[in-house]
C-alpha cells in the first residue's frame, strides 16, 4: 500500500508539472528537454523512496539523490515556478537517505532554497515565498511519512520474524536440557544400578536368562542416554555459520538496514563453537531489530591462534538509551554470556554515542 502511495503520488505530480511545461511559451527544444527530464524523473524518485524489499542498497541512493539535486536545480533556472515542486521530493528524499543527525539540517536548506531563488529574482513565480515555503513542506513532509511508514512496516516485520526464530530456538533449548536432565539422569541410575548388579555375579556362573536380560537392559539404558545426550547439543547443528550469515544479511536488508560484513579467513571452528556464534548473531540481530532505529549494521568475523572474535555494530541507538549489561535478567544478552563462559569465552557490550556493539570471543578457532 505504501508503495502504491508513492507512485501515486510521484506519478500524478510529475503529470502535473508535465502539463505546466508543455502548457509555457518556451520553445520547443526546452520543452522537449523538460519533457525528457520528466520521463526520468519517476525511476530517480522511486529508486529513492521505495521501501523494503525493493529498496536499493544505500551506496546507489547516494547517486540517486546526487543525480536528483542536479535534476532539481539545474531546470529550475530555465521553467521557473513550474519546476518548483520538486523542491519538496529532494527535501524527502534527503530526509529518507541521509543519516537522521544530518538529514534534517541538509532538508531544511533544500526548503529554504525555494524562497530564496524568488526572493533574489532566479526564479519568477506569482506565488509568495511563504506560499513556495509552505508548499515544499507540506510535499517533503508527505513523501516522509509515506516513505517512513514503509520503512517501519518492513522492519516490524523483519523483528517479528526474528523474534519468532529466536523463541522458537529457545523453547527447543530449554526442552532439550529439560529432557536430558530428567530422562538422563535417571537413565544413567539405571545403568549404574544395572552394572552393579552384575558385578555381583561372577562371570564363570552357569548361564542365566535374568542375567542376560540384565545385561540388555543396561546396553539399551547406555545406547538411550547417549541419544539423550545428543539431542542436548547445542540447536542448529545441522547448519552452518555460513549459512546463518545469509540468513540475518537477507533479513537486515528486507527490512531496510544496510548491512557491511567482514569475513576474514579463518579455519572451521569446532560444532560447539560454531552453535555458540551462531545463537550470538542470530540474539544480536534480533536486539539490532527490535531495539534501535538503525540504518547500518556491521557484522565482523575474525579469527587467529587463540580464537574466534565476532563482532554485530549497529548504529541508529536513541540518545540517552543506557547500553544493557551482558548479565542483566530479562534480556538475551544474559542467555548469550552463559553460553560464551561454558565454552570459556567472553561477552561484552560496547555503547559509543548512537552505535552499540556485542563482541564475544570464543577459544580454539
Amino acid at each position: 500500500m505504501a508503495l502504491g502511495a508513492l507512485v501515486v503520488l510521484v506519478v500524478c505530480s510529475l503529470a502535473l508539472v508535465a502539463q505546466e511545461v508543455a502548457g509555457s511559451h518556451l520553445s520547443r527544444r526546452s520543452v522537449t528537454t523538460g519533457l525528457s527530464l520528466l520521463v526520468l524523473m519517476p525511476a530517480v524518485l522511486l529508486g529513492q523512496y521505495a521501501p523494503p524489499p525493493y529498496r536499493l542498497p544505500y551506496r546507489w541512493r547516494w547517486g540517486l539523490l546526487m543525480i536528483q539535486a542536479l535534476l532539481t536545480y539545474l531546470p529550475l533556472l530555465l521553467f521557473h515556478y513550474r519546476w518548483l515542486s520538486l523542491l519538496g521530493f529532494l527535501a524527502g528524499a534527503v530526509l529518507l537517505t541521509l543519516p537522521p543527525a544530518r538529514s534534517l539540517p541538509v532538508a531544511l536548506l533544500v526548503v529554504v532554497s525555494g524562497p530564496l531563488l524568488v526572493h533574489t529574482g532566479l526564479v519568477r513565480t506569482d506565488r509568495g515565498a511563504i506560499g513556495v515555503l509552505l508548499s515544499t513542506v507540506i510535499t517533503a513532509s508527505t513523501v516522509f511519512a509515506v516513505g517512513h511508514l514503509a520503512l517501519l512496516s518492513a522492519r516490524l516485520h523483519g523483528s517479528r520474524e526474528q523474534a519468532a526464530r529466536l523463541a522458537e530456538q529457545r523453547a527447543q533449548a530449554r526442552m532439550r536440557q529439560d529432557l536430558h536432565d530428567l530422562a538422563g539422569s535417571s537413565l544413567s541410575a539405571i545403568v549404574v544400578q544395572g552394572e552393579a548388579a552384575l558385578r555381583t555375579r561372577p562371570e564363570d556362573s552357569p548361564p542365566d536368562p535374568s542375567r542376560q536380560a540384565l545385561t540388555e537392559i543396561v546396553a539399551h539404558a547406555r545406547r538411550l542416554h547417549a541419544e539423550i545426550r545428543a539431542i542436548g547439543l547445542p540447536d542448529d547443528e545441522g547448519s552452518s555459520l555460513s549459512e546463518e550469515l545469509t540468513h540475518v544479511q537477507r533479513l537486515l536488508t528486507g527490512s531496510g538496514v544496510a548491512v557491511r560484513t567482514v569475513l576474514r579467513p579463518h579455519a572451521v571452528p569446532d560444532p560447539a563453537v560454531s552453535a555458540c556464534l551462531r545463537f550470538v548473531l542470530r540474539e544480536a540481530v534480533g536486539n539490532v531489530l527490535q531495539h534501535s532505529r538503525a540504518a547500518l549494521c556491521e557484522i565482523e568475523l575474525r579469527s587467529d591462534a587463540s580464537g574466534i572474535r565476532l563482532l554485530v555494530r549497529n548504529d541508529g541507538v536513541p540518545a540517552g538509551t543506557p547500553a544493557p549489561e551482558p548479565g542483566r535478567p530479562g534480556t538475551g544478552l544474559a542467555g548469550l554470556r552463559y553460553r560464551v563462559l561454558t565454552l570459556g569465552g567472553t561477552l561484552h557490550t560496547r555503547r559509543q554515542d548512537d552505535t552499540f556493539a556485542v563482541i564475544a570471543f570464543l577459544p580454539g578457532g
